[in-house]
């Protein structure tokens, strides 16, 4: 994606300035916000593309910048933190984050996870030719990034339409779980089999009419999953 815009959210200037540093000479358009309104400021007036978003935030954290964030966008978000408790990683997953990193990081870390999250956006751009899938009230179309549910569309975030969308390609395949995660995420988070059972169980609400008695996303137990399509 050339020229992306990137959002960097932190409360250290010295951290903004070290990955304004990193960024601009990759040919990325950066911009910066101390504070959890400065970022939902700078969110609407730039749309950048992807936001490395830090929890810890005076006055209104990260956590909740995310939250309001998901009533607007599906904006690419990776949360950067301190703190490396695992139950922040789900809260972040549940509350709509695409990745997660950790302070310290290196350069290459952050670059890689910048052009893994931009290669996935691009892949749905619209350029493709048209590809619907359709399940009982679900239609995804692939092409236009858009999904809907009894002719109502379905707002969902990157992460999530990446993985509803991996899932619809594959439609009534058994798919696995290091199989999906390595395609979703990167073959890093292969073995994190707790964040993939988040987003399914997020998707499951937003698009099952019962979502604990799926018809569409189905558990294949000690597997994966498999979306069950029309045929």
């Amino acid at each position: 994606m050339a020229e992306a815009k990137i959002l960097v959210v932190d409360d250290e200037q010295s951290i903004l300035d070290l990955v304004t540093a990193y960024l601009k000479p990759e040919g990325y358009q950066v911009y910066t916000a101390m504070d959890g309104p400065a970022a939902l400021k700078a969110a609407r007036a730039f749309r950048p593309d992807l936001i490395v978003l830090d929890i810890m935030l005076p006055g209104m954290d990260g956590f909740e910048v995310l939250s309001q964030l998901r009533r607007e966008s599906p904006v690419y978000v990776i949360l950067l933190t301190a703190r490396a408790e695992e139950t922040d990683k789900i809260v972040g997953l549940s509350v709509g984050a695409d990745d997660y990193l950790t302070k310290p990081f290196s350069a290459d870390e952050l670059l890689a996870r910048l052009r893994v999250a931009l290669r996935h956006a691009a892949r749905w751009d619209g350029s493709r030719e048209e590809s619907i899938v359709a399940a009982g009230p679900i239609t995804i179309d692939l092409a236009r990034h858009e999904v809907r549910r009894d002719g109502d569309e379905v707002r969902l975030t990157a992460t999530e339409f990446r993985l509803l969308a991996y899932l619809a390609a594959n439609a009534n395949r058994v798919l696995t779980h290091r199989g999906i995660l390595s395609q979703v995420w990167g073959p890093q988070e292969g073995e994190h089999v707790e964040y993939l059972r988040v987003y399914i169980r997020q998707l499951r609400k937003k698009l099952e009419p019962d979502p604990e008695r799926p018809a569409f996303l189905v558990t294949e137990p000690g597997v994966g999953y498999r979306f069950l399509a029309d045929d």
